[in-house]
């Protein structure tokens, strides 16, 4: 089955153009008005990923991101009429997969959506889909696209998940930013380190309120590394 993709943007210009690109990609489109509609078509279901314009009257793309945070690590990728560094950490940080700025290539949009598709797991080799990795109270399962920490499922996004991925699978090695960057966006991609930065908090938030501690360890002047001591809190 092709997977589904909600267009969420209050300007009908902008849905028609995205909605006829996916399509002929072979992925199939729904589309919302606004943001009140983007909830509703996010609690029916049957998503595969969102691409959600941030400047909407009602709710914007940011509140809508907020609210599905909350219960599901479902993709998102932010559009914007704004290109500031601020906006695009700041909508990664509250948990976007991606960001892409207005005026866009609808050929490059496409091309996104399918490199976080394939991220999230629809594309997954088959040497590795049905591992499970854990360290201490960690555990993360290819297969089922799940991150546990003790009895605590923890929703992350597919940005999150590859960054655990890659530090399970080497779970003595310290990786730089650009190395992490490669895990999480593939090859040939440029985000920032601050982008990074935001990924690392998010998870370590995430575990902090499920009651884990040292999950993600700083390596000062290098980069970072899965915590030696991936237990509770006291």
């Amino acid at each position: 089955m092709a997977p589904r993709i909600l267009v969420v943007d209050d300007e009908p210009h902008i849905r028609d153009v995205i909605c006829f690109a996916l399509d002929r990609a072979g992925l199939v489109s729904a589309v919302a008005r606004n943001g009140t509609e983007a909830m509703a078509a996010f609690r029916r279901g049957n998503l595969d990923l969102i691409i959600l314009d941030i400047g909407m009257p009602d709710m914007d793309g940011l509140d809508v991101c907020q609210q599905i945070r909350k219960t599901s690590g479902l993709p998102i990728l932010f559009l914007s009429a704004r290109d500031e560094e601020i906006d695009r950490v700041l909508g990664l940080e509250i948990g976007g997969d991606d960001y892409v700025t207005k005026p866009f290539s609808p050929r490059e949009l496409v091309a996104r959506v399918k490199a976080i598709l394939k991220r999230s797991g629809s594309e997954t080799e088959p040497d590795r889909r049905h591992a499970t990795l854990v360290a201490g109270d960690l555990s993360l399962d290819r297969r089922g696209r799940t991150v546990m920490f003790g009895d605590n499922a923890i929703a992350v996004t597919a940005l999150e998940f590859a960054i655990l991925d890659a530090l399970l699978s080497h779970q003595d090695m310290v990786f730089s930013r650009e190395q992490l960057m490669e895990a999480a966006y593939g090859p040939n991609t440029y985000v920032s380190d601050r982008t990074i930065d935001s990924h690392i908090r998010n998870i370590r938030a995430k575990f902090v309120a499920a009651g884990g501690s040292g999950v993600i360890a700083t390596v000062h002047g290098i980069g970072f590394k899965l915590g030696g001591d991936v237990g509770r809190k006291a």
